[in-house]
């Protein structure tokens, strides 16, 4: 039996591991929640909901990935033959978003050659929406696809090939530049940015706590949210990027830290953010509780923009910024690649892991293409909310159900404790087992009635339906019947 690869070292997997779970969220929705959920209070819930839904969550998928030696389906399969679906469901659901998130990568790619000589202008609002996206009058209007985008989104994909080509071969010498590359530039941007006029009224907004907040419960769900979708939990890839560890590989001290990483450099992002924004508020005259009203691509492509207009050398920063967001997606991406690699190399290995790769990333750019239409930016809008907001919520409900109470949750914290130097208590028991279910029942729950009581965004039914429910039903029908069908 061919042996399995392994990483060159535990650093390179800490570094693939928050490479993945540090993307383009943490700058562009950290920052907003902040500012929108009660300030400096909001990270009282964040960081009770990292402890107990983030922590737990990464500690079981690392630990099911090592100790199964196989990617997310393989392993779920092992747990239970009929239990292996929800392992394909978490890679399915990982692949229809890399195939959206290369085109945001691929706008950022646009941008960072427009940053040389700011060809946005005055008008960011409409640079975007029309320059670049060419957006229509609404989601039925379909249009053409774009040269410009779909140009980018060649070099994107074969950027992500090449990250993967070979396996964690590849990928442990990329993460080795595209982990701390961001970060070295995020620093460079929050220097730049506290040195500037109003940078402290930004930052001061973005930390003054209202405890008031705290009674709301939107405020704990966008905080379970945040913390659920941000550690790349549910995609597969943590599964599989620990199964390329060696068994005897420490996990709880993995997890601790990639968890803690990811977040701080969520919060230490806030401050580049808020200390800009601050500015562009003091020289703009508006005010920066509306310049906070935005985020995602409003914020990156709109809002950011403007404000790097603003100040001083601001080609040299509009470019640090566009190349730490590729930065930032190029990691998150290929992770979500190698996530489905890993499964089909596990079922077919006399396959060429590069053969692999080209096959998933052809046909992610193919299934990427409604994207880069003129109402790609509804199509992507309304994709990404059913798929993390449905999709992954109920893979990760999946999970911890066949881990806690059909594989047993005692004998995998066994093994945990038997290969990490921080011991896990019963706690890992209960979060596995009753907190975590309640906590991803409650997020579902809520985004249910919500978009019962008012269709998502105003679109019509039959684009949700198209667009979000059809993806959603067909993501879970797959897995389910592969699930019958699965052999010993």
């Amino acid at each position: 039996m061919k042996q399995r690869e392994r990483w060159p070292s535990k650093l390179i997997f800490i570094f693939a591991a928050v490479g993945s779970a540090v993307g383009l969220g943490n700058v562009w929705r950290f920052p907003y929640l902040v500012g929108k959920y009660g300030g400096g209070a909001f990270l009282i819930p964040y960081i009770l909901m990292l402890f107990i839904l983030g922590v737990p969550l990464l500690i079981m998928e690392f630990a099911i990935g090592q100790k199964m030696q196989v990617g997310a389906v393989g392993s779920f399969h092992k747990i239970e033959r009929k239990l292996s679906g929800i392992g394909l469901g978490a890679v399915l659901c990982g692949f229809v978003v890399v195939s959206y998130y290369a085109v945001v990568m691929s706008w950022c790619l646009i941008y960072f050659f427009h940053s040389f000589a700011l060809k946005w202008g005055a008008s960011t609002k409409d640079f975007f929406y029309d320059k670049v996206l060419h957006i229509s009058k609404g989601v039925g209007d379909i249009g053409f696809i774009s040269v410009e985008i779909i140009f980018a989104l060649v070099v994107v994909w074969t950027l992500i090939y090449f990250a993967v080509w070979k396996g964690v071969k590849s990928v442990g010498k990329v993460v080795l530049v595209t982990m701390p590359l961001p970060v070295i530039l995020l620093v460079i941007l929050f220097i730049r940015g506290v040195t500037l006029p109003g940078a402290m009224e930004g930052i001061v907004f973005y930390l003054k706590p209202d405890f008031a907040a705290l009674l709301d419960t939107e405020v704990w769900s966008a905080a379970m949210s945040q913390i659920f979708f941000t550690l790349s939990l549910a995609f597969g890839i943590m599964i599989a990027y620990a199964s390329y560890q060696h068994e005897s590989s420490d996990i709880a001290k993995t997890a601790i830290i990639t968890s803690l990483v990811n977040s701080g450099i969520s919060i230490f992002a806030g401050f580049a953010v808020f200390s800009t924004l601050g500015h562009m508020a003091a020289a703009s005259g508006v005010s920066i509780a509306e310049l906070a009203k935005e985020s995602g691509p409003s914020l990156a492509f709109i809002v950011f923009p403007k404000a790097l207009s603003l100040i001083p050398f601001a080609p040299f920063f509009s470019v640090v910024f566009f190349v730490m967001l590729i930065a930032l997606g190029i990691d998150s991406a290929f992770s979500l690649v190698e996530a489905v690699s890993t499964v089909i190399h596990d079922r077919y290995p006399h396959i060429r892991k590069q053969d692999i790769s080209l096959y998933v990333c052809v046909f992610g750019f193919i299934c990427g293409i409604p994207f880069t239409t003129f109402a790609g930016l509804y199509n992507l809008d309304i994709t990404d909310h059913f798929i993390t907001n449905y999709g992954l919520v109920i893979v990760g409900l999946l999970e911890v159900w066949a881990v806690g109470w059909l594989y047993g949750v005692d004998k995998l914290r066994k093994y945990i404790n038997q290969v990490s130097d921080i011991k896990i208590g019963k706690w890992w028991n209960a979060a596995i087992k009753f907190v975590i279910p309640v906590c991803l029942l409650i997020l579902l729950t809520l985004t249910f009635l919500n978009d019962i009581k008012t269709p998502y965004e105003g679109y019509p039914q039959w684009a949700l339906f198209g667009f979000g429910w059809l993806i959603l039903i067909g993501v879970l029908l797959i897995s389910f019947i592969f699930s019958h069908f699965s052999k010993e």
